[in-house]
């Protein structure tokens, strides 16, 4: 079965050779031109992954992902020619998987986007067990889903994939490089604050449910999941 992806650019010039080249590499591609039609499209199919332009006509990159995270989940890589640091980290803030800066290479799109899909439909870590319940929160591999104190997350798949790592080691620090290799499937650059971005959206989500810290930095190691135990010491 072909891997259905989502593409929203108004460069009519790049949709179609992208169509024709990730066509060849064994993907289904959908196209729209616009941000407006691209929400509608997103969440009328069934996607593995959406990509989509900052600069979109009727609706913003940056609109169309916070309108999309209100309800779908369905990962996403932002394409823009705009290489600012405060795009990428406010992409990664509203919600988006993964930032591409045109023009690139095809090689690379084509293997992050293996790498997200492969991700999102086999990501099993080794130690991770269907059920991992700790510290009033509840993750469930299966079904993909998160509750605190009986309240849903709604994660998107990097912070799903995160919380997930640090959860089955709760109680040890786990380092920004286990993170990489495991979630984003990357090293990680010197400058690279992805994984911070990720970690502080998790924070939020949980902070809106409770007070309690559930997730330590631990500078210069990495992050901690705390328990009960853990958290005393710390504190």
């Amino acid at each position: 079965m072909q891997n259905s992806i989502l593409l929203i650019d108004n460069d009519r010039e790049l949709t179609a050779e992208l169509s024709h080249y990730l066509a060849s590499e064994g993907f289904d591609l959908t196209v729209c031109n616009d941000g407006v039609s691209g929400l509608l499209e997103a969440n009328r199919g069934q996607y593995h992954l959406i990509l989509s332009d900052l600069m979109l006509p009727k609706l913003s990159g940056f609109e169309f992902l916070k309108k999309l995270r209100s309800t779908n989940q369905t990962p996403v890589m932002m394409l823009t020619e705009r290489d600012d640091q405060f795009d990428r980290i406010y992409a990664l803030e509203l919600g988006a998987d993964d930032y591409l800066c045109k023009p690139f290479n095809h090689r690379e799109l084509v293997a992050r986007i293996k790498s997200i899909v492969r991700r999102m439909l086999y990501f099993k870590p080794m130690e991770m067990q269907n059920t991992i319940k700790s510290n009033d929160l509840v993750l469930s591999t299966t079904t993909r889903e998160v509750y605190c104190h009986d309240s849903e997350l709604n994660l998107t798949g990097f912070e799903f994939e995160m919380l997930a790592l640090l959860m089955s080691h709760a109680g040890t620090v786990v380092d920004k490089d286990k993170i990489a290799n495991q979630v984003l499937r990357r090293p990680l650059s010197s400058f690279d604050r992805s994984i911070d971005m990720h970690i502080s959206k998790i924070r939020k989500k949980i902070a809106g449910i409770t007070d309690q810290e559930k997730i330590k930095t631990v500078r210069g190691a990495g992050y901690i999941f705390l328990t009960g135990s853990v958290a005393r010491h710390l504190n």
